[in-house]
């Protein structure tokens, strides 16, 4: 046998194999191939060409049994579905005790191309009217039919992902970008735009990451004057030994015109910024944001698998905004713990944080829209009332648990003992979540 013969009757059958499976027996497919290397069979070259040939043979047999074109080399399915039981209590007899049950359902494709592109829908639950950046859906009104929306609809392309250089841009509603914790951005946050992501490894040990972003807030008609936000984050990924990990980050994010983002321009679901008698943004929203934290892995815990290790991870971050002055509680700050790692089958994590978030540290629209107070009177010149909110001018504990009984599943209870900042007396809430939640 000759041997391009050899060679094009593997190729063959490893593309047929790859074609019939997931991505994972294409990785099958490539240790394969080092194997008979490491048995002399084949050389480093004709590894190289056999790997060459499998990728084109596996591209026509995936387009002849997918139906797609030859330039799509695979379509990716998932998403996740969470119910919660939700409960808010709190002391003051302004404040009627509340519970309800929610659920967020999402669905996701993603298809991977050639030179290096792709492109992603998912679709969310999530209430009409309701929080901008939540996708939770409240059962209620007889059952009746629930809305979809578009969570995420992107294109991206990934020109450098070879050697130790990363290079990736998107446009779109994409995935947020930039790494921080919920005193800066809610998890749920899509943003729509363009974000650029350049990393740099530095030897086996360290990893430098750029992260920047320009997005739509809003657009105006019949002005140039369109709310913006724009950002740059440099984060230092460091392993310096097989137990001990840190990272470290700093970023400037600034809104652009954000006299446009008064009351009446967008959904002010959530509060704490200063607003004037009309209801507009008072100050401007420039800050640096510092973080860092470290993660030590142990060989063994109780009650933790024995195939795991058992992560322990410290962390905290700081955000100063110089567009409003002090008076106006321009800072904020988090600091927390989590031990273990929830998410495999038979693990498990237990977390606490504190947070103190200043009334005009941030946009009170981005934050994490779990952490609220009570508000006996609707803040001043805000769009919302007396009642629980959240936003910024809070300040508090966050506790949670999680455990995962199954690879899909894992179930966990969360515990906010929030208050506002200027009025700690009167306004204590507790915001207790229990949650399961399935992914695929």
């Amino acid at each position: 046998m000759t041997k391009h013969t050899k060679l094009t009757l593997a190729a063959v059958g490893i593309a047929a194999t790859m074609a019939c499976s997931s991505s994972a027996l294409a990785q099958s497919a490539d240790a394969l191939i080092d194997k008979l290397v490491d048995k002399g069979v084949l050389t480093v070259k004709e590894a190289n060409e056999l790997r060459e040939e499998a990728d084109k043979g596996f591209t026509q047999a995936y387009s002849v049994k997918s139906g797609m074109p030859e330039w799509v080399s695979a379509l990716k399915l998932n998403g996740d579905f969470r119910g919660r039981y939700e409960g808010f209590f709190a002391d003051n007899p302004g404040f009627e005790d509340r519970n309800r049950f929610r659920y967020r359902a999402r669905f996701g494709v993603t298809a991977i191309m050639s030179d290096n592109f792709e492109a992603g829908l998912r679709l969310t639950s999530g209430e009409v009217n309701g929080d901008p950046i939540s996708g939770n859906q409240t059962l209620q009104d007889n059952a009746s039919k629930k809305p979809i929306a578009i969570d995420l609809a992107y294109g991206k392309w990934t020109p450098l992902n070879s050697g130790d250089w990363l290079l990736a841009t998107t446009i779109g509603k994409m995935e947020n970008p930039y790494v921080f914790s919920d005193i800066v951005f809610d998890a749920d946050y899509t943003p729509e735009g363009a974000g650029i992501q350049l990393g740099r490894n530095l030897g086996d040990k360290h990893a430098i990451k750029l992260n920047s972003g320009a997005f739509v807030l809003d657009e105006v008609g019949a002005s140039t004057q369109d709310p913006y936000m724009f950002g740059a984050q440099a984060r230092l990924e460091s392993t310096w030994t097989p137990r001990l990990s840190t990272s470290i980050g700093a970023a400037y994010l600034a809104i652009m015109n954000p006299e446009q983002l008064g009351n009446a321009a967008v959904p002010n679901i959530q509060v704490g910024n200063t607003r004037d008698a009309a209801g507009n943004l008072v100050y401007d929203y420039t800050p640096v944001v510092v973080d860092a934290s470290a993660t030590y892995l142990l060989d063994a815990f109780p009650l933790y698998p024995k195939s795991a290790k058992f992560p322990i991870k410290v962390g905290g971050d700081y955000i100063y905004n110089d567009g409003a002055s002090s008076a106006a509680d321009n800072e904020g700050w988090s600091a927390g713990v989590v031990f273990g790692k929830a998410g495999k089958k038979g693990t498990w994590e237990i977390a606490y944080t504190y947070k103190w978030l200043g009334g005009d540290a941030w946009w009170e629209e981005l934050v994490d829209s779990d952490s609220g107070a009570f508000y006996a009177a609707g803040p001043v010149n805000s769009a919302q009332g007396a009642g629980y909110r959240a936003g910024t001018n809070v300040k508090g504990h966050v506790m949670r648990v999680a455990f995962s009984p199954y690879d899909s599943l894992t179930l966990s209870a969360k515990a906010l003992l929030m208050e506002r900042i200027d009025l700690p007396d009167d306004s204590e809430m507790t915001r207790l979540q229990v949650d399961a939640q399935w992914k695929f």
